[in-house]
């Protein structure tokens, strides 16, 4: 998962001096940067499509569940017409860089998820008793610190012979090995044959 924080509204004295253009009205600030309001109009966009595009594919499983096949096609057609708005509005962002950057980038979300944003939501949800939620989030956590790994090994051997293999995904808390499945889950105890390879 790639991580984007939201970012903190620029105050008034921020926007002094700022020409008043509609563009500049609605600025935000990230590390000195001003940000346009089409940019954070393209954030939120891009925000909103990815979630609708995982929702509607949860959707649609549920809707195979029940008996609904035609529903569930409608669902996952949805869903990939959300990647194509989605992909669409990051492209806007200029947000798909070199692969080396990209997966730096990558590197820095996991990062942060595993080491501030996870933790945080783990001790939240501990606090309020939401033992659900605590528990999706410590499959999260422990599998994004996978995540990072993986996305520098293959950073530190970019552009060299690299071999190629395929990858295997946990079903229930989403853990990522390399050329096989364990035969269980480390992170959740899920039997090995159960993981998706990923070609």
């Amino acid at each position: 998962m790639l991580n984007q924080p939201d970012l903190d509204e620029a105050d008034e004295e921020t926007g002094r001096g700022l020409q008043d253009h509609p563009g500049l009205k609605s600025r935000k600030i990230k590390g000195g940067h001003l940000m346009s309001k089409t940019e954070s109009c393209l954030k939120e966009a891009f925000a909103g499509e990815s979630q609708a595009n995982r929702r509607y594919l949860a959707f649609a499983v549920k809707a195979d569940q029940e008996g609904f096949p035609q529903v569930a096609r409608l669902f996952r057609a949805a869903a990939e017409a959300e990647t194509v708005h989605a992909h669409s509005h990051l492209r806007a962002l200029n947000g798909v860089r070199s692969t080396k950057e990209n997966l730096q980038e990558a590197i820095n979300g996991e990062t942060h998820e595993f080491k501030k944003m996870y933790p945080e939501m783990i001790e939240a949800a501990k606090a309020e008793g939401h033992k659900v939620a605590e528990r999706s989030f410590s499959y999260a956590n422990s599998v994004e610190k996978v995540h990072a790994e993986l996305y520098q090994n293959l950073l530190d051997g970019l552009g060299k012979s690299q071999e190629s293999y395929a990858y295997y995904v946990c079903p229930v808390c989403g853990y990522t090995a390399e050329k096989g499945a364990p035969g269980t889950c480390p992170v959740c105890g899920t039997k090995g044959e159960m993981f998706k390879k990923i070609d």
